[in-house]
């Protein structure tokens, strides 16, 4: 599906639930004592993924009236096929629980997932006994069953690999502990991690060089409400938008200090750039701001490069992201494809090996392929409504992966969305 997005943005806009967040809440659920319900408002790709895989190994999961509906895992369905679609996410957290299960499951997955890294996570799992395929190559076999122990994780290639093990080891009923080697990347992601075991019953301990998980524990399902709070993820787009363009926008189903998303550093970011943020208990309004240029450190925040780098095009000077090394991994080349979202419009941009200089600027209307990356092609988006120009955008579906609703709503702030024939 090619779109054709312009328009200026204003309005309110309720952002969809986090799928970080739930995809470990669905993950807890699915190996917890009793059922339970979990407020969902909406669904996307990655989260569907999750809910499948638990399905196949044996939990009921179903998504009804913007709830998903847990039974959990009973009786393991081993030698099973879970087709991880272009979730990172499901394959990496469901990849050590599995094993601590003792499915002998084979994973698969679609588009750049099966090249995205899973050293050191494969070498640990396969110090530990687990048997699976060579190099990690998908279809990936996975045979064994997960011990509790000590395992070492290079904390600077992906959080998920921590989060994976911190959701299996308490499946083993006995102490185990997590060393984290180097800088740890996106730490608030395993932050999200060690609060949604607290939520199930499931207490971690942090160490000097990592994590405890003590022996004797079980999942155990909440009493309270369960919901996926809104992703943060998703409102920085519009937040962008606001801040940048001629109106304001107010994102609701957002609580800027309650939240443990990471992601919600955008508002500190952008507020750093001048941005006049106003935030609430169930929303946040991003005003009309003169923004300046900025040096933005990206190790915890990399999900927020593509639409910072929009917010860049329209500062006044030249802002520089750092630490963006790890982007190149993503659903596409996220540095190439920023280069190249900007160029097409016009935009002074260049990158080095791990960082991204942006020269805010005029720009022009262009054409842009995302590569199949939903981020980027909603970053290109909301380049459009910024710079009050015409971007045609092909393969924009892929925003499914993260935010289905993506276009419906900029169309519902103003914004002008007309659907190209291929």
């Amino acid at each position: 599906m090619t779109l054709e997005v312009s328009g200026t943005l204003s309005g309110s806009v309720q952002v969809p639930p986090s799928k970080s967040v739930a995809h470990r809440m669905l993950i807890c659920a699915a190996l917890a004592n009793e059922p339970c319900s979990i407020v969902c408002r909406s669904v996307n790709r990655d989260m569907e993924a999750t809910a499948a895989c638990l399905n196949t190994l044996g939990a009921d999961i179903t998504y009804t009236d913007g709830r998903f509906n847990v039974t959990p895992i009973r009786n393991i369905k081993k030698g099973c096929l879970l087709d991880c679609g272009e979730s990172g996410s499901t394959l990496r957290f469901l990849l050590p629980v599995a094993a601590a299960l003792g499915a002998d499951a084979v994973f698969t997955g679609q588009g750049r997932l099966p090249e995205r890294p899973l050293s050191p996570l494969y070498e640990e799992m396969t110090a530990h006994g687990i048997r699976m395929s060579e190099n990690g190559r998908m279809p990936l076999s996975c045979q064994g069953i997960l011990p509790a122990g000590n395992y070492i994780i290079d904390g600077g290639v992906s959080s998920q690999f921590i989060s994976g093990l911190l959701m299996a080891l308490p499946v083993t009923g006995a102490e185990s502990a997590i060393t984290v080697t180097g800088k740890t990347e996106s730490a608030s992601y395993i932050e999200l991690t060690v609060n949604a075991l607290s939520r199930f019953g499931i207490q971690v301990q942090k160490t000097e060089n990592g994590y405890r998980i003590p022996g004797g524990q079980c999942y155990s399902t909440p009493s309270s409400r369960i919901a996926v709070e809104g992703d943060w993820s998703a409102a920085a787009f519009w937040i962008v938008a606001g801040v940048t363009g001629s109106k304001s926008i107010t994102c609701t189903g957002l609580d800027y200090d309650s939240s443990a998303q990471g992601d919600r550093r955008i508002v500190d970011v952008l507020r750093g750039m001048g941005a006049n943020i106003i935030t609430g208990k169930d929303g946040i309004t991003a005003m009309p701001s003169g923004l300046s240029a900025g040096n933005v450190d990206c190790s915890d925040i990399p999900d927020l490069v593509p639409v910072m780098a929009v917010a860049a095009a329209a500062a006044q000077g030249t802002t520089v992201f750092h630490n963006i090394r790890r982007l190149r991994i993503k659903e596409s080349d996220r540095v190439r494809s920023i280069l190249e979202m900007l160029s097409a419009a016009g935009i002074c941009a260049y990158a080095t090996d791990n960082t991204l200089t942006v020269t805010g600027g005029p720009a022009h209307g262009s054409s842009y392929n995302p590569n199949g990356d939903h981020r980027m092609a909603m970053a290109a988006a909301v380049l459009a409504s910024v710079k009050n120009v015409n971007i045609t955008i092909a393969d924009a579906e892929c925003t499914a992966k993260s935010y289905p609703a993506f276009f419906d709503d900029f169309n519902a702030l103003g914004g002008h969305v007309e659907q190209h024939i291929n």
